[in-house]
């Protein structure tokens, strides 16, 4: 087993692991079912990893929450989850690794990877998905009902058996009722016969709190809008039977530009444990082949923030001109301060307002607010257009449809008002930020209706699903651990390879 080592994000500290001797450097960003000490003891993963290493330089982590890293206070977002990807990168040297996206970890992945062109090499999507098409607090239905529910919801080509429904609620009622006693990665994961192993991969993974926040929250992801702005090479991998429907893993190679997809046989949720070989080999095939041209993207996903002030003729004419220009310059210094605390760029003045970016659409609307705030401290009003999405990087400029799409949904925003588009409030999902409907508008020059909505100054308002999420428990793992899980992960600790005779033994005797 390699070393644990630990990386800081923020406040939080991530457990991880590099090894291996290839040249390529590759980073598995997992899901929330992940111990990166566990993993050696189960013969798939062994093996799997043993493969991987022998042509890249292998990254594994915890997310922040599961497994060996810090417990967290509430759910995570995609932003915070692809902060901790950027991390672990940096905390291990890593300069343009291979990202695998595996389950719920594939979001962030395709965030990251629409982010930063230029610090991917390569993106495998596996077992995931940019849309469930259902919330989780309607799983409880009928399961005609939900299949219909969810495909009215997504687009044609992609509609879901009921059959395939009726598989997510069982590991969703799994997970609910029994997490930690093996059922629900018993589902994910059929090749598995031992559901002690199971039950003991759950408990030492997540709590059965952080297990169904974490859930809940993925069934509100929505990534679609990010996927044309991919521009690194894709390999979309998925398990024809797969418990999270193929259908997911279609819809991502047909709308990443340039995807490859590759439909295996099986059922198993992470197809290295159906056959960890076959899968090992795909991904070298893919790692070490010749693709499209590879180099850094001068396009990327970014969170664009426009901002004006309100009635700013008027205001102009009643202070005289040097008034306003001190005022002006007083906001300018506002607004750098703002967007440099936010982890954003200042782009440009606009004469009474401002454009700036940032990497996380959370950080915009953040910055946004405090700028709101520091506004009306000058005695003036601002309002503001927030949109996220795919941007021309031209030198301390910026351009593309994302930067237009963001200055008419400026122009809609009235006195106060922080206006974004439905893509912001999809990608901050957990933040504890609320909205305002707005409707749909249409946004002069830009093709299509678009659905806009009004950030909310109090948060999420009590009673919205927002509201719930964030308040739902996140305890650390430990807290479901029993006495001999904790022998067994010393005993992982020291001599993993004990376990997983143990574990070959188990399989070949039955399921226990």
């Amino acid at each position: 087993m390699a070393d644990t080592a630990y990386a800081t994000c923020g406040d939080l500290s991530l457990a991880y692991q590099v090894f291996g001797t290839g040249d390529i450097e590759l980073v598995l960003a997992g899901s929330f079912v992940s111990h990166v000490e566990m993993f050696w003891t189960i013969p798939e993963s062994k093996f799997f990893f043993d493969r991987l290493g022998s042509f890249c330089r292998v990254l594994i982590f915890d997310k922040a929450g599961v497994g060996l890293s810090d417990p967290v206070p509430k759910v995570r977002t995609i932003d915070d989850r692809a902060a901790e990807l950027e991390a672990v990168i940096d905390a291990a040297g890593f300069k343009r690794p291979v990202i695998l996206g595996v389950s719920e970890g594939g979001p962030a992945a395709i965030a990251y990877a629409a982010t930063h062109p230029d610090r991917v090499r390569q993106l495998i999507l596996t077992g995931t998905f940019s849309f469930t098409g259902v919330n989780w607090d309607e799983l409880d239905r009928d399961v005609q009902e939900v299949t219909d529910l969810i495909n009215e919801r997504i687009d044609a080509g992609y509609a879901l058996t009921a059959a395939q429904v009726e598989r997510q609620m069982k590991f969703v009622n799994a997970t609910r009722g029994g997490w930690g006693q093996g059922e629900a990665l018993g589902i994910l994961l059929p090749s598995i016969s031992s559901v002690r192993l199971l039950g003991m991969v759950e408990r030492s993974s997540a709590s059965p709190g952080m297990a169904r926040a974490t859930l809940e929250a993925a069934y509100r992801i929505d990534v679609r809008a990010l996927l044309p702005v991919v521009t690194v090479p894709t390999l979309v991998v998925h398990a024809v039977d797969d418990p999270v429907p193929v259908q997911g893993g279609r819809y991502l190679a047909d709308h990443i530009p340039g995807a490859q997809m590759i439909e295996l046989p099986g059922s198993d949720h992470a197809p290295w444990f159906g056959n960890p070989e076959r899968f090992a080999t795909i991904v070298e095939g893919f790692v070490t082949g010749e693709h499209r041209d590879n180099r850094p993207s001068q396009r990327a996903l970014r969170s664009v923030l426009f901002t004006d002030i309100v009635a700013s003729t008027e205001r102009a004419a009643a202070m005289g001109d040097e008034r306003w220009r001190a005022l002006l310059e007083r906001f300018g210094e506002v607004t750098g301060q703002a967007v440099e605390r936010w982890g954003g760029r200042l782009v440009k003045s606009t004469g009474d307002g401002h454009l700036a970016t940032f990497d996380r659409p959370s950080q915009a609307v953040a910055c946004a607010e405090e700028l709101r705030t520091g506004a009306a401290a000058l005695g003036i009003e601002i309002r503001a257009g927030v949109h996220a999405g795919e941007c021309e990087l031209i030198g301390d400029d910026i351009g593309g449809i994302a930067v237009h799409i963001a200055a008419r949904v400026l122009s809609k925003a009235a006195a106060s008002e922080i206006l974004v588009t439905s893509s912001i409030r999809d990608l901050v999902v957990g933040s504890g930020i609320g909205f305002h409907d707005r409707g749909e508008h249409e946004l002069k020059g830009v093709p299509g209706q678009w659905h806009l909505l009004a950030v909310d100054p109090h948060g999420a308002q009590p009673g919205s699903d927002e509201a719930h999420l964030i308040s739902l428990p996140t305890p650390s793992p430990d807290a479901s651990l029993r006495r001999s899980d904790r022998a067994v992960l010393a005993v992982a600790k020291r001599s993993p390879r004990m376990l997983r005779g143990l574990a070959r033994l188990s399989a070949a005797v039955g399921s226990d």
